[in-house]
């Protein structure tokens, strides 16, 4: 489970409508949206992750014929198929580990290296049934890394289910992602937006250098602004990292507040 955050000046919430009141219930249905979209999310970043991992400057199909050596050897469970740039991944097919930065895959997933060279390269993603043990995800990403900024930018258009509920959700986004400063193998950065429409209603969140580890539940810094439809109210949200096991959350509409921690199980108590 993944949350996402905001860091949020009392002015700017005066813009959006700072005076309406916010209740707990509100708060604890926002935190459950958010964290179940940010759930989805990470899950699918981490099969983007596991396509990193090329020699960039090559022709598409040898860099194609590279990716699929690399899956091969992180992931004997999958069976990678190649035809020209596009790789067909099926999680699960074959006997071995499935898992990778400690997700665990079934499903299938392409992709298609559109362009390997130097400062164009461009990866197109297609999730069919990408699953876990709580949810299952289809739709499309593209991805296009700098390498003078050392990042990568994604595209995405998502569908995704709960499995406990049947609960399905739609949603999309744009998204610029780096390093965190142990490296990518830690986690990441993001700056962007994402929006997505639950049974509850339509959200729309903006993301503003929020530090994400793999390991952890929820991010560790950065802030976001969530556009409830909750008649209109937008909750600021901050994350701050308390001790290796815990994070805080803090939510405000700039006249009421509330304060979360969340420990690496993903268990939140009200502070």
């Amino acid at each position: 489970m993944r949350w996402t955050h905001v860091a949020w000046l009392c002015g700017a919430l005066l813009a959006v409508g700072c005076n309406q009141e916010l209740t707990l219930a509100e708060v604890q249905q926002a935190l459950e949206e958010s964290s179940r979209a940010e759930q989805a999310l990470t899950f699918a970043d981490g099969t983007v992750e596991i396509t990193t991992h090329f020699t960039i400057g090559q022709a598409v199909e040898d860099a194609a014929q590279e990716l699929r050596a690399f899956i091969q050897s992180q992931l004997p469970c999958a069976e990678v198929t190649l035809a020209g740039a596009v790789l067909t991944v099926v999680y699960g097919a074959n006997p071995g580990s499935c898992s990778y930065h400690g997700q665990t895959f079934s499903g299938s997933h392409s992709v298609e290296i559109v362009s390997a060279s130097q400062g164009n390269l461009v990866v197109h993603h297609v999730w069919d049934e990408l699953a876990n043990q709580r949810l299952s995800v289809s739709g499309t990403a593209d991805v296009t890394w700098s390498s003078a900024e050392a990042s990568r930018r994604v595209v995405h258009e998502l569908e995704w289910t709960e499995l406990a509920t049947g609960g399905r959700v739609t949603g999309s986004g744009d998204r610029t992602m780096t390093a965190l400063a142990g490296g990518i193998a830690e986690g990441i950065q993001v700056e962007g937006a994402r929006q997505w429409t639950s049974a509850r209603g339509g959200w729309d969140l903006d993301i503003d250098g929020v530090e994400m580890r793999w390991i952890d539940p929820v991010p560790q810094a950065g802030s976001y602004a969530l556009a409830t439809p909750f008649g209109e109210k937008t909750l600021g949200m901050t994350f701050q990292r308390v001790d290796e096991d815990t994070i805080r959350v803090e939510i405000t509409n700039g006249v009421r507040g509330f304060t979360f921690l969340v420990n690496r199980a993903g268990n939140v108590t009200q502070g």
